[in-house]
């Protein structure tokens, strides 16, 4: 017994010998290293080059986002600076000798007061463990794990976009990465770490050539926030399909059984009115604007961003509820305590966005990050450089070229914003006299009296009625129990004022029938402005010459200046196409007594195949020739890209390719399968009409019938790729294949040897589909230079 005992003392003073060893491990390494606090301390071990984060017992749940502070440069690609990646709720875990990043599905979950409810849901679906950390040492009331490894790997998936870009295959270089201290910080409510990422690998492509020194090497600094949740206290408020919010889905499986499994909320940031403040909820928000944005543009930037407080005061605040300041030298624009709008280059121009870090159990935004393209107002500026002689009085352009582009950089600044804010767009809203910033706006450019240019109206100024009453519905204050009928209130009042509200997919050229919703447009009638633009591109293209440049410029940037001015008709051919088999509906909820969903009028629909005709009008499309006479080639030192036109003669600038750019633009909205499909099952008559239009000859001189052969030759190739697509209605296709018939006769019918030649090639062609459908190419068109985000087709 008593060497039992003794053998037991011994246990027992070795385990207590152990514990004390470990804690001495744990306090040795806290003496030893510089801890820097914060929301999760850490420390720093030179010696060994490592991160260590000292993470508490209690710490429980809270956010984690990776993000890329510095990125790749191309808008192809999508790796921008600045570009927020996932927003994830997690919580260490210890699971033996280890800690486990767990990251809970919020997909699927239990509101309720059980917690065997709660865990039953839990259970029912799978979690993620994103990361294993094995710990290196214990505290009495912490663990610590080396983060390194975590922070050094391919968090943003960088390697994978560039796969799914088809630019090369590439992995982490552990020897050409490194922790980024200059940018790992540690505040109150957040941590912040960052690390340079080097991705060793074969470059394919070119876009990623383009951008990178040496492409088989490509580095990218990339950010991880740890952020603490909120303070309790937020009421998420329930999502309206016409509200104008983004929505948090999830499944409640904790509903009553006559009420929806799937609830929704909308994102917005935690905001009181004076006087009503609780613990942690602001008076206000700040936005900061990126320090590095360059005069005029910082403060454009600024003034927009600025008009919503506008919409705060419309719905009760104080003026300077919402505000915009300068980001603080040394703040970091990835801290989620700042709100930012960040400038962001790259070598080619793109999209801006409005993104957020948000409560991901509740739609509480946290941190709005706007992202800006800096190309964008360059491009804004040369479409005014093509509408105004600007340089006709020397070097220095009309004032009115940089204020045009800084309008509209002060719309794409509050547009932005206004994503951050929990806004999705309303682009039905350009019907209702501009009356959203949630928009697309199209610079809505008019003749004055005397027949000249006018750019003063081009971009509203302002905050829009719409996006007041959205601001009323995402923030107003309402008293507990009243927030259904005051809800409901404001979509009556919307009801009212008879603003319509249309978002994304219903409003896409390609698939929408919307006929209110466009992108890129102006007007109540989208087939009236297109014939206003038309009457509009004709006058400054008759106009344009040298002194659209200024001085000391080669005369081949002309053709710069002329492709989105040759093409300014392009997004309102997109807006009046979506009239043809277009639908009128809305996002109508039982009870709303809408309109009936109907078809547009036939009458309507036949005024937009008028317009749309005009634009493959040879008189449309041919170029003057005093404009053709002063297109040189591009000089040495400059080369063609994107922005210009494609050439089938060499170095010379081709009118015939950009005419059929042009042509093809038009068909590619007139002929898509389902809207002729829908043109089919609606009205004949309207599929009558169109085919007539497309058989009309315009031609008056020999030059006009080449351009009248491409549009035949063009409309040919989309009649048979219609007649062979599969998802097209029967009826459909049968009307492709007649047309396509009848568009050889045509041609034919032009007259000379030119048109018999080419319509026999279209025979030929004709021929090959009819012996084997399924093995018809349609031969590709010229090319179209680069359009949206803005300027001259397709990039989103």
């Amino acid at each position: 017994m008593v060497r039992i005992l003794a053998l037991l003392a011994a246990v027992f003073c070795g385990c207590s010998t152990l514990v004390s060893a470990q804690q001495v491990s744990y306090d040795s390494l806290a003496r030893s290293l510089t801890r820097t606090s914060g929301f999760i301390d850490y420390f720093y071990d030179e010696a060994k080059d490592r991160l260590l984060l000292d993470v508490p017992t209690q710490l429980g749940e809270f956010i984690y986002v990776n993000s890329l502070a510095a990125g790749v440069g191309s808008n192809d690609l999508g790796l921008d600076r600045g570009q927020l990646g996932d927003t994830r709720l997690v919580e260490f875990k210890r699971a033996g000798n280890k800690l486990l990043l767990v990251q809970p599905n919020l997909d699927y979950r239990a509101t309720s007061d059980n917690p065997a409810e709660r865990r039953s849901v839990a259970e029912a679906f799978a979690s993620s463990v994103l990361a294993g950390f094995p710990i290196v040492a214990s505290g009495s009331t912490s663990h610590l794990i080396d983060l390194t490894p975590f922070l050094l790997r391919d968090a943003h998936g960088v390697a994978d976009r560039l796969a799914d870009r088809k630019q090369g295959s590439y992995k982490v270089d552990p020897l050409r990465s490194a922790l980024y201290l200059e940018r790992t910080r540690n505040f109150p409510r957040n941590t912040e770490f960052e690390a340079i990422v080097t991705l060793a690998g074969k470059a394919e492509g070119s876009e990623l050539r383009s951008v990178t020194p040496t492409p088989d090497a490509v580095t990218t600094r990339q950010h991880h926030s740890f952020v603490a949740l909120p303070e309790p206290g937020y009421q998420p408020r329930r999502f309206h399909p016409n509200s104008g919010y983004f929505p948090l889905q999830f499944a409640d499986y904790a509903q009553p059984i006559d009420q929806p499994l799937q609830q929704r909320y909308i994102y917005r940031h935690r905001l009181t009115t004076a006087g009503t403040t609780t613990t942690g909820t602001p008076q206000e928000i700040t936005y900061y604007v990126d320090a590095g944005a360059p005069e005029p543009v910082r403060t454009a930037l600024i003034e927009g961003a600025s008009w919503w407080d506008q919409a705060f005061q419309a719905a009760g605040y104080p003026a300077g509820t919402f505000r915009v300041e300068v980001l603080p030298e040394g703040a970091d624009p990835l801290d989620v305590r700042y709100n930012v709008i960040q400038w962001v280059h790259r070598s080619t121009r793109g999209w801006s966005y409005g993104g957020s870090v948000a409560d991901p159990r509740t739609g509480e935004i946290l941190k709005g990050h706007v992202s800006l393209g800096s190309l964008r107002v360059r491009q804004d500026f040369l479409i005014a450089q093509g509408l105004l002689a600007a340089y006709e009085r020397g070097g220095k352009a009309d004032e009115a070229l940089l204020e045009f582009a800084l309008a509209r950089l002060r719309q794409l600044s509050a547009h932005e914003v206004g994503h951050t804010l929990g806004l999705a767009h309303n682009f039905a809203a350009s019907t209702r006299d501009r009356a959203s910033v949630m928009d697309y706006p199209h610079p809505y450019v008019r003749l004055d009296d005397d027949g000249r240019v006018d750019l003063r109206e081009a971009y509203a100024v302002g905050i829009g009625s719409w996006d007041k009453q959205t601001i009323k519905y995402g923030y107003g204050q309402v008293k507990a129990g009243t927030e259904d009928s005051y809800l409901a209130g404001i979509l009556a009042e919307n009801k009212a004022l008879a603003i319509p509200f249309i978002t994304d997919r219903d409003a896409r050229a390609v698939g929408g029938a919307h006929p209110a919703a466009h992108l890129w447009d102006n007007g109540t009638d989208a087939a009236a402005e297109l014939r206003r633009i038309t009457a509009l591109r004709e006058k400054a293209l008759e106009a344009l010459g040298p002194n659209n440049l200024p001085e000391g410029r080669p005369l081949g940037e002309l053709e710069n200046v002329l492709a989105p001015l040759y093409l300014m008709h392009r997004y309102q051919v997109e807006a009046t196409a979506k009239l043809l088999g277009g639908v009128q509906y809305a996002y109508a909820q039982v009870g709303d007594h809408a309109a009936p969903v109907q078809p547009i009028a036939t009458a309507q629909q036949q005024g937009a195949i008028d317009a749309l005709a005009a634009t493959l009008s040879p008189e449309f499309l041919k170029l003057p020739q005093q404009l053709l006479e002063q297109l040189p080639p591009q000089p040495f030192g400059y080369q063609r890209d994107r922005e210009l036109f494609d050439t089938r003669t060499g170095l010379t600038f081709d009118a015939q390719a950009a005419a059929e750019a042009s042509i093809d633009h038009t068909l590619r909205y007139v002929l898509h399968p389902q809207r002729i499909s829908r043109i089919m099952q609606q009205d004949r008559e309207v599929g009558r009409v169109l085919a007539k239009a497309l058989l009309k000859n315009r031609a008056a001189s020999e030059d006009d019938r080449a351009l009248q052969r491409l549009v035949y030759a063009r409309s040919f190739e989309h009649a048979l790729q219609l007649a062979s697509h599969a998802d097209a209605a029967l009826d459909a296709r049968a009307w492709g294949l007649e047309l396509a018939r009848q568009l050889i006769d045509a041609t034919r019918g032009l007259g000379g040897d030119r048109s018999n030649l080419a319509a026999k090639f279209l025979a030929a062609r004709y021929g090959q589909w009819e012996r084997d459908p399924n093995s018809f190419t349609p031969t590709e068109a010229a090319r179209i230079p680069d359009g949206s985000p803005i300027g001259c087709g397709g990039l989103h």
